[in-house]
């Protein structure tokens, strides 16, 4: 099985510690790196990472995007020697449990989504858990990794780099090809949870994945003003109803397929929280769309979260 990690480093803070997961890593799979970083930083990493790593590449200069993750992926895909291909960001760490799961899987399906969990668990990463137990109790949640068969990904022509929202990108992608799908919401893989900095700077350019999906979006959209309604009915109790029925929800997701195993009994309290902050950052997003044209990623802006699976449907049979 081979495993692609795309990265773009400004500084090397957590080397060592990715160093031993590579160390660790590179005797169970074939190891490619797609490293954007700047050239003193790539050398660094060369260096580190010799003998740990099957390749160590530049992306492929001759990809454009706006999406640096999404032309890493499709320069390390590309070079991967396995038809069986993990996906994973910089911060996600497979234990061989996961490894073997998702090995097994893709013998039946074209495309595995892992459950993440954050583990530490700081503040921040605790508040955002309660998204991914809604997200759980709802269906499936948007994780930082994905596998997917090698012979789908280069037949369905990758999937496009100029998009913000890159994994549901994917996943539509693989879906409008007409590929098979696994979810198990059983198969957990460890995220390292990022900086409280980093955190606050993702805030609303998460809330502008939600423009790819318009249910979720009217859902956000809809939080303040019924916020407003109630405070200005002064009906405290719907509030209190709100937030305890987010909570029971949020802990049927944390309970679901042995979830409570990985999510500490108190992230379901974080729900709420959530959804107060995705119902506030919802309308930002928005209005980065209105009055700029796009929400600010990597030095830019980029306009669409995501294509509908309709249109990427329209797109693969006008190249077939």
């Amino acid at each position: 099985m081979a495993y692609v990690l795309p990265l773009r480093w400004s500084d090397d803070a957590g080397l060592a510690e990715l160093t031993g997961y590579l160390r660790w890593l590179g005797g169970r799979v074939e190891v490619t790196v797609v490293d954007g970083s700047p050239p003193e930083l790539f050398a660094r990493h060369a260096a580190a990472w010799r003998g740990l790593v099957r390749r160590h590449l530049r992306p492929d200069p001759t990809l454009r995007g706006v999406n640096g993750k999404v032309t890493g992926v499709l320069t390390g895909v590309r070079a991967a020697g396995h038809e069986h291909v993990v996906i994973a960001d910089d911060d996600v760490r497979y234990d061989e449990a996961a490894l073997r799961a998702v090995h097994r899987l893709l013998g039946r399906v074209d495309l595995v989504r892992p459950q993440n969990y954050f583990d530490p668990l700081p503040w921040h990463a605790w508040w955002d858990t309660g998204r991914t137990l809604l997200n759980r109790a709802l269906g499936a949640d948007y994780p930082g990794t994905l596998a997917v068969r090698r012979s789908t990904f280069l037949d369905m022509g990758g999937y496009d780099p100029d998009v913000l929202f890159e994994n549901l990108e994917l996943i539509r992608t693989v879906r409008a090809y007409g590929a098979t799908e696994a979810a198990p919401p059983w198969l957990f893989v460890r995220r390292l949870p990022p900086d409280a900095a980093h955190f606050r700077g993702q805030r609303v350019r998460q809330a502008y994945d939600d423009l790819a999906q318009p249910a979720r979006l009217l859902t956000s959209l809809a939080v303040l003003p019924a916020l407003a309604a109630a405070v200005a009915a002064r009906r405290p109790g719907l509030l209190l109803g709100a937030a305890a029925g987010t909570v029971a929800l949020a802990e049927l997701g944390r309970r679901r397929a042995g979830g409570d195993a990985v999510f500490p009994r108190s992230t379901a309290l974080a729900a709420p929280l959530w959804l107060l902050e995705r119902g506030t950052c919802g309308w930002l997003a928005v209005g980065q769309r209105l009055v700029f044209g796009g929400v600010r990623y990597a030095g830019g802006r980029v306009r669409r979260a995501a294509h509908s699976e309709r249109t990427l449907r329209r797109r693969l049979r006008a190249t077939r």
